[in-house]
């Protein structure tokens, strides 16, 4: 018997409309969708009018177990497809493990393109030339973050992370420490209704979010030390 394929799924980040036709058909067509969660994703089947046979959950707590699982389903000629609850899965969200077992079993599989955080922000922050560096979440611990955000001061390239709503302004604050003059950018809830670029310095934005408490997904740019000529920046040396 042939084995079955795992698909990988990306989702919209925000707005449902954000996914594209070849998305859609490896969504309607598997046997299996492995969500991050289930109940958010039935959201996005319900959207699009989308009634999978079967859908378990494939999160960060489970993953090695559901992995093992979906395995015996494509050995056995099922199809499976993988999402998360927004974006890529295995870019800072479940999924990455899975496919390592894939790999060893010889499960075949297909990656599909979609929606992604990092280069919205990367092109609205106006901080970015052609090459940045994508950092993944922030370390919870003020230590591990401080030792990040130094980092991304000292690097040539701007640097691009995920943080929490919960996190931002303590982050504001490590950066308005470190350098109170240093170009930023906060983009917030991309795609969704309440989408914000918010550019300043780590002074100003630390003072407007203060003031008003962030809500939502978002993605913390930090100029790198080559800055776009194009936006009116020095270039420091």
């Amino acid at each position: 018997m042939e084995p079955g394929t795992l698909t990988i799924v990306p989702t919209p980040i925000g707005n449902l409309g954000d996914i594209t036709l070849r998305a859609l058909e490896a969504l309607k067509s598997a046997d299996i969708i492995a969500c991050e969660d289930t109940r958010h994703s039935r959201r996005l089947f319900n959207h699009h009018e989308i009634s999978p046979p079967r859908v378990v959950s494939l999160h960060a707590h489970n993953e090695n177990h559901r992995a093992e699982e979906m395995i015996g389903e494509m050995q056995a000629g099922k199809t499976v497809a993988l999402v998360s609850d927004a974006g890529m899965p295995g870019i800072s969200d479940p999924g990455g493990r899975f496919l390592q077992a894939c790999l060893r079993a010889e499960i075949p599989y297909d990656i599909l393109p979609g929606a992604s955080a990092v280069p919205l922000a990367a092109v609205g922050s106006v901080l970015c030339d052609t090459a940045f560096f994508f950092g993944g979440f922030l370390p919870p611990k003020s230590g591990g973050r401080k030792r990040d955000i130094e980092a991304a001061l000292e690097r040539k390239e701007s640097s691009l992370f995920y943080e929490s709503p919960h996190r931002l302004v303590k982050t504001l604050a490590v950066l308005a420490e470190l350098a109170p003059a240093h170009p930023i950018c906060v983009a917030r809830e991309l795609t969704k209704r309440h989408q914000e670029y918010r550019r300043g310095t780590p002074s100003e934005l630390l003072a407007h979010y203060t003031e008003r408490p962030p809500k939502g997904e978002i993605v913390l740019v930090i100029a790198g030390q080559k800055l776009p000529k194009w936006i009116g920046l020095t270039e420091r040396k």
